[in-house]
């Protein structure tokens, strides 16, 4: 079974839009819940009125799950404590308060978060502004609709949220809906302005005549729509060019990694058959009046037969087992290679190898990581860092940050800095540090520039470059 078999199984409502399904099939792979739509085990070979069932109407008792791995791998270079980005500003001061709020709100995980479940296309993180502090929260795109300016294409004009509720979700939320009543129609909307909320109301009724629910609606007066919505991964992904989601990071590997999570369900059913064999009798009197009729069971069960009966072991061949693996580690290879996850074995290391050594072995992980970091780091963190910065000149008074208020913050020459990929060992250290002192008395660099080489590997991203006079000193 292929993944557009697997897909057809999954139930679809009517009203759902072609994107909507899609992102919420790729988002039950990467949750693992992809299998959930087969009803019967994978032990479980023959239905209740005794007929056989296919396998590929069965769930597989293996499940590898390397689709995830290889999104918590990429993840895990973008934004985990060890690879999170510095900031450089024009003014010092919107560096140092910026990165204190990063501190303050724990955007890390935000980010960490948005990263993961960005991985199906595409992702929306809100900025919310609560007694002048900063929140983010993280929003699926499964239901959400952008609309972008035609003045300015990267700038939002609208995002709308619309998906069905049940009733009872509705009465736990404090909505005057009656118990019984059937799903209905939940929807918001944001725009430069204001987060307008919506009355929910029966699913027979046309969602865009639902009225505004006053008593929600937050009005923001920003003058920005205080969303950030990131495509993942450059390039539509073989959708609209000008479309919300961008290519997902595992899709080209589902398909081998359907076939892997089969193949080891059925090796191991071989290995318990071998270890159990079935039991096969020649019992000339089975099936006639006082016989004992056909009889099943494993090895350890103990007959006695008549002399003109036969009995026999009904074993799988050890090689077959061996084979299966063998096929299974070509296809995690495969699968690995498509979604450029990484297929280096750490058990294969003789010795502690250097930084570089490890980028090497990690090629293809790397390279997915650096595409990612175009979308989630300059579309992503970059776009909410500006944000804040605008925010904090709408606001009357700043914002709060470290208790402390803080206006008018200048993004201008706002950038990330981001870190080496893995730790250099101290080999690698100097090394570096033995060809920087040959380029500065050479008059190839000058200062800056060799501040700017060595900041990320000593962690001085946010300190300012030092001066002549401190280095003779």
């Amino acid at each position: 079974m292929d993944w557009l078999a697997l897909q057809s199984r999954m139930p679809r409502d009517s009203t759902m839009s072609q994107r909507s399904f899609r992102l919420g099939a790729l988002e039950a792979v990467l949750e693992g819940r992809q299998y959930d739509v087969l009803h019967h085990a994978f032990s479980k070979e023959r239905s209740d009125a005794g007929e056989y069932i296919p396998l590929d109407e069965r769930r597989p008792s293996v499940r590898t799950g390397l689709c995830r791995v290889v999104v918590e791998d990429s993840v895990s270079l973008l934004f985990s404590e060890g690879h999170w980005p510095s900031l450089r500003a024009s003014d010092p001061h919107t560096a140092s308060v910026l990165s204190d709020l990063v501190r303050e709100s724990r955007l890390n995980e935000t980010m960490l978060e948005a990263a993961t479940r960005g991985s199906v296309g595409s992702v929306a993180i809100q900025l919310r502004i609560v007694q002048r502090h900063a929140y983010f929260e993280v929003l699926p795109t499964k239901f959400l609709w952008p609309i972008w300016r035609r003045d300015n294409p990267r700038e939002l004009l609208t995002v709308t949220e619309c998906y069905k509720v049940s009733d009872q979700d509705l009465i736990t939320q404090g909505y005057p809906v009656e118990a019984g009543s059937g799903p209905c129609w939940f929807k918001r909307t944001w725009d430069d302005q204001a987060e307008h909320w919506f009355l929910p109301v029966p699913i027979s009724i046309d969602p865009t005549k639902m009225v505004v629910d006053a008593e929600r609606t937050v009005v923001h007066k920003l003058g920005f729509v205080p969303i950030v919505w990131i495509r993942n991964i450059s390039g539509s992904g073989g959708h609209e060019p000008d479309g919300p989601d961008g290519t997902c990071t595992f899709a080209a590997g589902i398909d081998t990694v359907i076939e892997a999570d089969y193949l080891l369900s059925q090796a191991g059913r071989g290995l318990k058959y071998g270890s159990d064999p079935t039991l096969i009798l020649k019992d000339p009197s089975a099936g006639l009046a006082g016989g004992q009729g056909i009889r099943t069971g494993g090895a350890a069960t103990a007959l006695t037969l008549p002399p003109e009966g036969d009995a026999k072991l009904l074993e799988i061949n050890g090689n077959a087992a061996a084979a299966v693996l063998a096929h299974v580690q070509e296809l995690r290879a495969i699968a690995l290679e498509a979604m450029h996850g990484n297929r280096a074995h750490g058990d294969r290391l003789g010795s502690a190898q250097s930084g570089r050594a490890i980028e090497l072995m990690c090629q293809g992980l790397i390279w997915l990581a650096d595409r990612l970091r175009i979308s989630y780091g300059d579309g992503g963190l970059l776009g909410l860092l500006k944000m804040l910065c605008q925010a904090s000149a709408r606001l009357e008074r700043g914002l709060l940050v470290a208790g402390e208020p803080h206006a008018n913050l200048d993004p201008a020459g706002l950038a990330l800095v981001w870190p080496s990929w893995f730790p250099a060992s101290f080999a690698d250290r100097q090394a570096q540090a033995t060809s920087i002192t040959t380029l500065l008395q050479a008059g190839v660099i000058d200062q800056q520039a060799a501040f700017d080489i060595v900041a990320p590997l000593y962690g001085l991203g946010g300190l300012p470059p030092p001066s002549d006079s401190d280095l003779a000193s």
